[in-house]
């Protein structure tokens, strides 16, 4: 696949640290990658972005980001309350194509969830992902409340008919409580789609060197990485209450 839309069930889940790692195990194995960030809220002019950190972390990369807004708000909202063009589906399938005709992968990071509004007329990361006919890939996080979010997500997919890759977990505590070792029997029925993968807690701290070098083991093979997601599951499964 050229494109792969990266999505989240939310906010600062680790949608970030996640495309870096598909990036990385792409381009170790030889891939040109680009990376594109539609709207980068809560930064300034001459602050690094979103797309800035992927590359730093993947390393050989080309990023792009389209819109820069001060607020950390909506991309929408942000674009308004700045007096900003806000940068709308079109926009981002456009700057993706281009992107994908000089590289083997483009992945494409939103803003927050799925159906956050980029502009005014209630655009969003999904109409952007039917333009460009390309998959999502959705991270999650670990703990209670993400089954519920997971499955809407999963819903707005289907009910657009934009194929959902799988689920990522994107910071998987040292120490997972109890609904985060369930969910990760529950998260791929919620989803409808494979787990895909665990990104360790600060992973996104770690030399980029060291990044790359474990990226591979935090992914699975549909990703390009090593990660066995039936191995994990069970390493890391809840104890079975006996009453």
């Amino acid at each position: 696949m050229t494109v792969i839309v990266v999505s989240g069930t939310g906010t600062e889940i680790g949608k970030t640290v996640v495309t870096a790692a598909v990036a990385a195990v792409a381009t170790a194995a030889g891939r040109s990658v680009a990376v594109l960030k539609p709207a980068q809220t809560g930064v300034g002019p001459d602050e690094r972005g979103v797309a800035d950190e992927v590359v730093r972390l993947a390393g050989a990369a080309t990023s792009s980001a389209l819109g820069r807004f001060p607020e950390p708000l909506a991309p929408g909202t942000a674009a308004r309350r700045a007096g900003l063009p806000p940068v709308g589906p079109r926009e981002v399938a456009e700057a993706a194509r281009k992107l994908a005709a000089a590289h083997d992968l483009v992945l494409v990071e939103g803003a927050g969830g799925l159906l956050v509004r980029l502009d005014e007329g209630g655009g969003t990361l999904a109409d952007a992902a039917s333009l460009l006919d390309a998959p999502v890939l959705v991270v999650a996080p670990a703990g209670l409340g993400t089954l519920n979010s997971t499955t809407l997500t999963a819903e707005a997919l289907r009910t657009r008919r934009i194929e959902q890759l799988g689920v990522v977990v994107g910071s998987w505590p040292e120490a997972p409580d109890l609904a985060a070792r369930c969910n990760l029997a529950d998260l791929p029925v919620a989803a409808g789609a494979p787990l895909l993968g665990a990104v360790p807690e600060g992973s996104g701290t770690l030399a980029p060197a060291a990044f790359r070098a474990a990226a591979s083991g935090w992914l699975a093979p549909a990703l390009g990485g090593t990660w066995d997601a039936e191995a994990f599951s069970a390493a890391e499964a809840a104890p079975v209450s006996v009453g």
